[in-house]
């Protein structure tokens, strides 16, 4: 292969470079290219500071596989992204969330030079500047319930209005809108709402009977699809129904307007609550937003660099510079300065530091210059401690959550046995027809239990 058109990267900028490039090294019996003469000597003077940059173990963590489990469920645990077979709600990252933001360093005098890390602008040498940018946070599920939320509200509304006037003030109906007319309209509206947007709730029904964990959504499938389904046969095939049911004209009554408006409802719920839960990650990634991305290492020969955070280890010795942020929690070793610990304490008034005094993460650094010592990197900060305590405190349940939980896994039998027990004995004893009268009250049983669900 022609060594001009292979690409190397530059160790200490991590440029890419090319294989004919005059700035090249042979260190440890391996070839080196470099994009200039400041980065060879760079790397003559400490090659193994660039050749030795292994993550910290608690960055390595965040690579792997990530548990996810259900706020309502702590029990449900699995890896990756997905439902809880037992509520269907979408199940959320456990342990302490990652800050959903990336860093990149640039040159103030050459901001086309842009890089991942910190260092030296390989033109004129100057110190990068971080620019960090925020990746912002999509929940995917919040977008797609408003989505069928608004949609839903937009035809649900007019069938809602269509029904009530036609039983209530039918007079207030347009002349040439005929009964008619009207299911005919309730229907074509009304089943877009049921079946697309009220798709999310069959598909959580359907699992909660595969793993026999019956809950709300089990009788919300149940008793929407049992109204639209009966006033669909009901619009279509009005004959089949005893002749005490037919209206005028031989109409039946239907429930599109009930099916359409509870899907609205619940609809309705499901987005208030995932809006309150990205609130509360919205909270989370503030809280580690207040952590600085970088920290300044002292070498042992004394020489300062900065560095990614993720890469302090305990034990190393880092420098704080005057309104600069604590990167973790240590000791001072030298110098004198007040931090402002508002964020972490509340307190307005800044604390004098001096050596041998513990600092907090995060805080911000005053007037003075501050040597210290890390001692508690990674998860083991306090900031990452509090972190934690707001994600497991959204995870967690309050009793009566625990309490609903129990009733629903009685009420929902319940209602199905009910719903039986109605069809059985209008099969039975009941006037005739009676397989007619024996449908139409289990539906009515399951389509008046089903705003129950709600709650």
């Amino acid at each position: 292969m022609n060594s001009k058109k292979t690409e190397h990267k530059d160790p200490v900028c991590n440029m890419t470079v090319a294989g004919d490039s005059k700035y090249q090294y042979r260190h440890a019996g391996e070839q080196y290219y470099f994009c200039c003469e400041h980065c060879l000597h760079k790397f003559k003077e400490h090659p193994e500071q660039y050749l030795e940059k292994e993550p910290n173990p608690s960055q390595q963590s965040h690579s792997g596989p990530v548990t996810y489990t259900c706020p309502m469920h702590p029990e449900i645990r699995r890896q990756g992204p997905g439902n809880c077979p037992k509520c269907g709600m979408a199940l959320e990252a456990a342990g302490i969330p990652a800050l959903q933001t990336k860093t990149e360093y640039t040159c103030p005098m050459h901001p086309e030079v842009r890089q991942d890390h910190p260092g030296n602008c390989p033109k004129c040498g100057m110190a990068l500047e971080a620019l960090t940018v925020g990746v912002e946070e999509k929940n995917e599920e919040l977008i797609d319930m408003s989505r069928r939320f608004w949609i839903s509200v937009v035809l649900a509304a007019p069938v809602f209005i269509l029904a009530m006037i036609a039983d209530l003030a039918p007079a207030w109906l347009p002349e040439g809108l005929s009964m008619s007319m009207v299911q005919w309209i309730e229907c074509a509206l009304a089943t877009p709402v049921v079946l697309w947007g009220g798709w999310p709730f069959f598909v959580r029904g359907w699992q909660s009977l595969r793993t026999w964990n019956l809950n709300m959504f089990t009788l919300i499938a149940l008793g929407v699809s049992v109204a639209w389904v009966y006033s669909v046969v009901a619009l279509l095939f009005p004959r089949i129904f005893p002749a005490i049911m037919q209206m005028k004209g031989g109409r039946v009554d239907v429930y599109f307007e009930a099916a359409a408006m509870i899907t609205a409802l619940v609809l309705l719920g499901q987005v208030l609550e995932l809006r309150a839960r990205s609130r509360t990650n919205a909270a989370i990634q503030l809280l580690l937003g207040l952590a600085p991305k970088t920290a300044r290492i002292v070498r042992n020969d004394g020489a300062e660099e900065d560095i990614p955070l993720e890469h302090v280890q305990a034990g190393n010795t880092l420098r704080v510079r005057p309104g600069e942020k604590v990167p973790v929690d240590g000791t001072v070793i030298d110098g004198a300065s007040n931090v402002d610990e508002s964020m972490v304490t509340g307190e307005p008034m800044a604390v004098a530091k001096a050596k041998g005094a513990k600092l907090i993460g995060a805080t911000v650094n005053g007037t003075g210059s501050l040597l210290m010592r890390a001692e508690k990197v990674g998860a083991d900060t306090l900031l990452a401690q509090i972190v934690r305590m707001v994600a497991e405190a959204q995870r967690s349940r309050a009793p009566i959550q625990k309490l609903a939980d129990v009733v629903a896994g009685y009420f929902v039998p319940a209602v199905v046995t009910v719903a039986v027990a109605a069809f059985v004995v209008w099969s039975l004893w009941g006037p005739q027809p009676r397989l007619a009268h024996a449908i139409v009250n289990a539906v009515a049983v399951l389509i008046i239990a089903c705003p129950c669900a709600l709650g």
